[in-house]
C-alpha cells in the first residue's frame, strides 16, 4: 500500500477513475476485472517528467471483495515525457506500475483501527484509484530524468552538448595572473610583422 495518501473525497459515480462495488458485493472472494484507460495528463513531475497533454493511463486491474473492504490489485501503465535533466534534450519513457492496494468498507474493523490517511477507504460503494494510481507513477518517476544514463551533459563553456562536441572539444583558459602576460607577448609578435 502506498504511504502517501491524498485527502479522501466524495468519489462520482460517472468519473473514469471510479469503480462502483455494488456489482461486486460484499462476499468475500468474488472478483471482477477491471480495464479502462483514463485521462491523466500532467500525472507526473510538473516541469520534470509527466503524462503529456491528452496522455491516458491504460489501468489493468482485479477487484476483488476480502472480509474488510475490496483489494485492488493489477498494473498501470502510460508514457511519459520531459526533458533530460543534463543535456535538456527531449526525452520519452514508458513507466508501468504494480498496484495493490485495500480499500475498507465504512464500518469495518480496518475503517475504526486506521488513522483516515492510512487505508483508503469506501465512500458510498464506490471507490476512487486516482490518488493511489498517481502516487505510484510519480514515486516511480526518476527524479533526475536522463536521455541515456551515461548523458555527458552540455559544455560549461558553450553550452554544446558534450555527445555531439566530440571527445576533442574543449576551450583554452589561461590563468588570470599569466593574461597580461600573454596579451603583452601577443602584441610584441603583432609589433614585429
Amino acid at each position: 500500500m502506498s504511504k502517501y495518501r491524498h485527502a479522501s473525497t466524495r468519489p462520482t459515480a460517472t468519473g473514469p477513475w471510479v469503480i462502483d462495488t455494488r456489482e461486486l458485493g460484499r462476499r468475500a472472494g468474488s472478483s471482477r476485472p477491471v480495464k479502462r484507460s483514463v485521462p491523466a495528463e500532467g500525472v507526473g513531475l510538473e516541469g520534470v517528467i509527466a503524462v503529456p497533454e491528452g496522455g491516458e493511463i491504460e489501468l489493468d486491474l482485479l477487484t476483488e471483495s476480502v472480509v474488510e473492504g475490496v483489494l485492488v490489485t493489477g498494473s498501470a501503465k502510460t508514457t511519459v515525457t520531459g526533458e533530460c535533466s543534463r543535456c535538456l534534450e527531449p526525452l520519452s519513457d514508458e513507466v508501468e506500475v504494480v498496484l495493490t492496494e485495500l480499500y475498507a468498507y465504512p464500518d469495518s474493523t480496518t475503517d475504526e483501527t486506521t488513522d483516515e490517511d492510512e487505508v483508503s477507504r469506501i465512500v458510498d460503494d464506490l471507490i476512487d484509484l486516482e490518488p493511489v494510481v498517481r502516487d505510484a507513477i510519480v514515486l516511480a518517476l526518476p527524479q533526475v530524468p536522463l536521455c541515456t544514463p551515461d548523458c555527458q551533459g552540455l559544455c560549461s563553456e558553450c553550452g554544446g552538448r558534450r555527445a555531439e562536441l566530440g571527445p576533442n572539444h574543449g576551450h583554452e583558459t589561461i590563468d588570470p595572473r599569466w593574461a597580461a602576460l600573454q596579451e603583452r607577448l601577443s602584441g610584441d609578435n603583432n609589433e614585429e610583422n
